[in-house]
């Protein structure tokens, strides 16, 4: 089978991955053997490329969003999911003893389990997948369409929770890409004002076509106080900014897995009145449920520009400089 594979992870190479002739994998016990029909791209990709989160393995195959067909099935997993349509998504799996799980927080695993990342992901013809963190997808959506709700979306869902965002309330989000795109679509149908800051005239206007209140450059203030706010963009400065925007007792979400740093800032004036920031760290299969039941209910389609296989690193290449408009997706 044909696979993207990342041998030495560098923030200057633009062709970080190379396509490989490599073996079908076997299921293990518990596992499912995939045939990928889409993997959409996203921002830790570029992390992983870039060695920014530390490499795990000396080769490893990226991609975290996977539309794919059972093929097989390990010992012990379920023989009725063969050609079932299925989703995996960055959590790939966790240990279930730990206390974080113990405690239903499994998304904060001390030993989990990451797709593209700690075993290979979705950049390939056929992957493996842990049958129970495997999502069930509708059969009538085209997989593009699909690929993007399982980071992008479900972490973009989670957000929104993570800031205790309320029917009615006005959201900020700073940052426009993939994920944005998507939760605008929850936050309109709960029936919030949306105010939208993001770099990029292409992304401003995709924002006022999904029906943003109001829209403005990356570090800029919205006309109101924001109830809640989730920042996009691995950029401390546009924490500050949406942490600058809240009223009192609001909530700043931050929804990155690397950010450069956050420069110092007015307590006073910032902080002070029960304002929080919040980090987001991954996502439980609750959310991804919750999310790809609702998307589905609610008809969100993502804007998407396909890539082939061959293009993987275009791909990389296009979301690192915000050149596509929503979410790029991979085609085997």
């Amino acid at each position: 089978m044909r696979a993207a594979v990342l041998h030495h992870p560098d923030p200057v190479n633009r062709e970080p991955l190379a396509l490989e002739e490599i073996p079908i994998p076997v299921p293990a016990a518990g596992q499912l053997l995939l045939r990928v029909e889409a993997c959409g791209v996203c921002r830790t990709d570029l992390h992983i490329t870039a060695g920014e989160l530390p490499p795990l393995h000396n080769a490893i195959t990226p991609g975290h969003q996977i539309v794919a067909r059972v093929e097989q099935a390990g010992s012990g997993a379920d023989p009725n999911l063969i050609g079932r349509r299925v989703g995996v998504s960055w959590m790939g799996g966790i240990d279930g003893t730990c206390l974080l799980c113990r405690k239903g927080h499994e998304n904060l695993c001390d030993n989990p389990t990451f797709t593209g990342y700690s075993v290979p992901g979705g950049y390939a013809e056929y992957t493996l997948a842990r049958a129970d963190f495997c999502i069930p997808l509708p059969e009538e959506v085209d997989a593009i369409h699909l690929a993007p709700l399982l980071c992008a979306g479900i972490i973009g869902f989670r957000s929104l929770r993570v800031a205790e965002v309320e029917p009615g309330d006005r959201v900020g989000l700073y940052g426009f890409g993939a994920s944005a795109h998507l939760a605008i679509e929850v936050l309109k149908h709960w029936g919030c004002e949306v105010y939208v800051a993001t770099r990029g005239e292409s992304h401003r206007q995709l924002a006022c076509e999904l029906g943003a209140t109001w829209v403005g450059d990356a570090l800029a203030y919205p006309p109101v106080p924001l109830d809640r706010a989730v920042t996009f963009a691995p950029s401390g400065d546009v924490v500050i900014s949406a942490l600058g925007s809240l009223r009192k007792g609001g909530i700043v979400a931050i929804n990155a897995i690397h950010l450069d740093r956050i420069p110092p800032f007015d307590y006073d004036k910032l902080l002070w009145g029960e304002r929080q920031i919040r980090s987001v760290a991954n996502m439980t299969r609750q959310d991804a449920t919750d999310f790809v039941t609702l998307a589905h209910r609610i008809g969100i389609r993502p804007r998407t520009t396909v890539f082939s296989l061959t293009e993987v690193n275009r791909a990389l290449d296009a979301v690192r400089n915000d050149a596509v408009d929503g979410a790029a997706v991979v085609v085997p």
